[in-house]
């Protein structure tokens, strides 16, 4: 298991754990970042990771992006 900000870009992977505080698990959880369900980064800029989950593209801060463990 490993951050999805270790990912590289393109890969597709599936979300095993979603870190933090009550309110940033619910958080990430309405964006898609679901235990089962697939990610895959499609860049990473000014600290930021874009991502496509459940068929939509996201931006989510570096921050943000550690608590997704894959």
């Amino acid at each position: 298991m490993m951050p999805l900000t270790m990912a590289n870009t393109g890969e597709s992977l599936t979300i095993k754990k979603v870190g933090g505080k009550e309110e940033t698990k619910k958080f990430l959880e309405s964006l898609g970042f679901v235990i089962g369900g697939a990610v895959t980064v499609i860049s990473e800029m000014k600290g930021s990771v874009i991502v496509n989950v459940r068929d939509s593209r996201i931006a989510i801060g570096r921050d943000m992006a550690m608590k997704v463990m894959v």
